[in-house]
């Protein structure tokens, strides 16, 4: 009976999704072979792995754009995923595409994201041997790092939506090359990815008057409105309606739009993400993951023996440690590690 269930998902879809969408009972497969769930469909379940991973949970305390707000409505790396994920959810159901698929890419997309935002990843990315990238991070965590270095198995299209979300300050759109998701719901997500992050890193740089509402350029402005939900508005049913009007061949926006939304990313770039942490707390946010990683390096045996046991050279492994530690946890470790400590007495 319970089989069933999986099954009239998996003939629903059938029915009611669009012909460029992924349907979960072709999937590409998992890189090992496993039973199937007699109720959740392939996607379903790719989901759920990563929703009750440790990584997910650890999104909570880690940085998005400023360094341990004191504020409680300040964006974390978990409630971007959630932002991201549920504008995913909104345009692949407008277009007919499989909402569970881009849901599972759109909560994994940064489960690799180190400690204090991308000032962290800057770090790592000069220090570690052949550089570090989120995107590949989160990669390897579903690959490799959870389930106790079996990784979480999860199947072939959520694995490329994941490593091909990001866009840093390239492109939002790009033709049929390496860098591009492979399915319609892995470019949802890359650009829901965006369109997330330009708009509630605006309204957390208000909210911390690092700018005002009056600063952001009257001819972004103008294109994408006003206030923080008219954007996503604007955003989100242009993407549906410039992707229908191409006929659903990729996942595309309107010229005007999209150059208004390039616009926001790049005020955001000179206006909010140079100032969002003062230039001593970023030297500080540096210097703590800096010391982490080579102190672990040195001292592999004591405190990576775990990650060694992946077959991983002790450079990637310390990697793995200090990415997936949150900005509290890093915080603590360094001065457990580096500061003197009082004398505990009996």
């Amino acid at each position: 009976m319970s089989e069933s269930i999986r099954k009239l998902r998996e003939d629903q879809e059938v029915r009611e999704l669009a012909p460029q969408a992924v349907l979960s009972s072709r999937t590409e497969g998992r890189a090992r072979v496993e039973p199937e769930c007699p109720i959740r469909t392939a996607f379903q379940r790719d989901r759920d792995r990563i929703l009750h991973s440790k990584s997910f949970r650890r999104l909570k305390h880690k940085t998005q754009v400023f360094l341990s707000p004191e504020g409680d409505h300040y964006r974390t790396r978990l409630t971007h995923t959630l932002e991201v994920t549920q504008i995913a959810r909104t345009i692949s159901r407008a277009l007919r595409l499989n909402e569970d698929l881009a849901e599972a890419i759109g909560l994994g997309h940064d489960l690799g994201h180190t400690p204090f935002g991308h000032a962290g990843e800057a770090v790592l990315n000069e220090i570690v041997p052949g550089g570090f990238r989120h995107y590949e991070q989160s990669l390897r965590v579903v690959e490799k790092l959870e389930g106790d270095g079996n990784g979480l198995n999860l199947t072939w299209e959520v694995r490329d939506g994941i490593l091909k979300h990001s866009k840093g300050a390239g492109a939002v759109f790009t033709k049929q090359d390496a860098g591009r998701p492979a399915t319609l719901e892995g470019q949802v997500v890359r650009v829901s990815d965006i369109i997330a992050y330009v708009n509630h890193d605006v309204d957390d740089a208000i909210r911390s008057r690092l700018i005002r509402a009056g600063d952001v350029p009257k001819g972004i402005t103008e294109v994408l409105g006003e206030s923080h939900s008219k954007r996503i508005n604007t955003l989100v049913s242009d993407v549906i309606h410039s992707s229908l009007s191409e006929g659903l061949q990729s996942i595309t926006m309107s010229p005007p739009t999209l150059k208004g939304m390039l616009d926001l990313r790049q005020f955001l770039y000179e206006s909010v993400y140079s100032l969002s942490i003062p230039k001593q707390e970023l030297s500080k946010a540096k210097k703590i993951l800096s010391d982490l990683y080579y102190f672990l390096v040195e001292n592999a045996e004591s405190f990576l023996a775990k990650p060694q046991q992946l077959g991983d050279p002790v450079e990637q492994a310390a990697a793995d440690f200090v990415a997936g530690m949150t900005d509290r946890f890093a915080v603590n470790l360094y001065g457990k590690l580096f500061l003197p400590q009082g004398w505990h007495l009996a």
